[in-house]
């Protein structure tokens, strides 16, 4: 068995034990060393994350920058790799699908699209040609020789549409055009996860943790979620710290922070190994 097949099957079996897994989110090859240390059991990339590393916003960065990245935090640990597809930087269902399947050819064994089209005019796709899209990429990463993880995300809530019920409608229809597992990011009440995971049971469901809702890994457990990721959270808390000793320096002309910084020699042994 070679190392990709190990590792979509090591992902496979954390979305069918009992209770939720945290998925957290790295940016570079050193942000997932660094999480792989800690125990964690799988990864996915952050676009936004990665955007902010070069310089960029979300949604800047096109496909081959992303899928560098996957290479990159593919090589630096041996943890399962999801990437984040953004809308599969294609419209078409068949250029979406090919996107997946590029992924795949990096090293990922999950992946996510979204249903949100990039376009502040028009944000998020008509229902017909949104749930196409999943079809297509459903029934391409399904000729793969290893289980390859299809998340679909519905984006209503991060794109000024809090319709709950539309956000069901479209992850239902997700789900029955094959996707693995279900997202709904920018979800901000107990209620709306009960309501999510209870409308696409048996399938998984990812929940975003990083905004207004405010639960513990256990309770999310107990409402039936099965992954748990941060988003952009973790690169945000990197770049808010690496910000305010910045502003320190440039401000106070102090160096306070310096006492809150991981010790060096800690930091070169986790990059030695």
């Amino acid at each position: 068995m070679d190392a990709q097949t190990r590792r979509a099957q090591a992902f496979k079996a954390l979305h069918e034990r009992e209770g939720a897994f945290v998925i957290p989110n790295p940016w570079d090859a050193g942000s997932a060393k660094m999480l792989a240390s800690l125990g964690f059991e799988a990864l996915a990339t952050t676009s936004a994350g990665h955007a902010f590393s070069l310089a960029r916003p979300d949604g800047a960065l096109g496909l081959d920058d992303t899928l560098a990245n996957v290479r990159a935090i593919v090589a630096a640990t041996d943890l399962p790799v999801a990437v984040d597809l953004e809308n599969g930087f294609a419209d078409a269902p068949e250029d979406c699908a090919r996107s997946l399947l590029r992924a795949a050819e990096a090293g990922a064994v999950g992946g996510s699209i979204e249903d949100a089209t990039g376009r502040e005019d028009d944000p998020i796709y008509a229902f017909e040609h949104a749930v196409a899209r999943v079809k297509a990429a459903a029934e391409a990463v399904r000729s793969l020789p290893f289980p390859f993880l299809l998340t679909a995300r519905a984006e209503n809530f991060l794109h000024g549409r809090p319709d709950l019920d539309d956000t069901i409608r479209r992850l239902k229809a997700f789900a029955d055009a094959g996707a693995d597992v279900l997202y709904a990011p920018g979800l901000s009440s107990t209620e709306q996860v009960l309501a999510v995971v209870h409308a696409v049971a048996p399938k998984p469901v990812n929940v975003l943790m990083s905004g207004a809702l405010d639960l513990t890994v256990a309770q999310l457990s107990e409402l039936g979620v099965k992954r748990i990721s941060v988003g952009s959270a973790l690169a945000l808390a990197a770049y808010g710290e690496f910000f305010r000793a910045a502003e320190e320096i440039q401000q106070q002309g102090t160096f306070t922070f310096t006492r809150r910084s991981m010790p060096f020699s800690q930091a070169n042994r986790l990059f030695k190994g």
